[in-house]
């Protein structure tokens, strides 16, 4: 009986998340990006053997 109340509630909240569109700040963005943006630091170093997804090797 409370799967149904259940699903409904898991579609809503699926249904909310697909068409959540939160309020975009233009002018903050285009400042960004003018300014290089904080997304390229290149000052914190990239461990490229780091991978957790790959295949163990033996």
């Amino acid at each position: 009986m409370g799967r149904g109340r259940q699903k409904a509630k898991q579609t809503k909240v699926a249904r909310e998340l697909k068409y959540y569109t939160p309020a975009t700040d233009y002018r903050a963005l285009e400042q960004e990006l003018k300014r290089g943006g904080v997304a390229t630091d290149s000052t914190t170093p990239v461990d490229e053997d780091d991978d957790d997804w790959a295949e163990d090797e033996g």
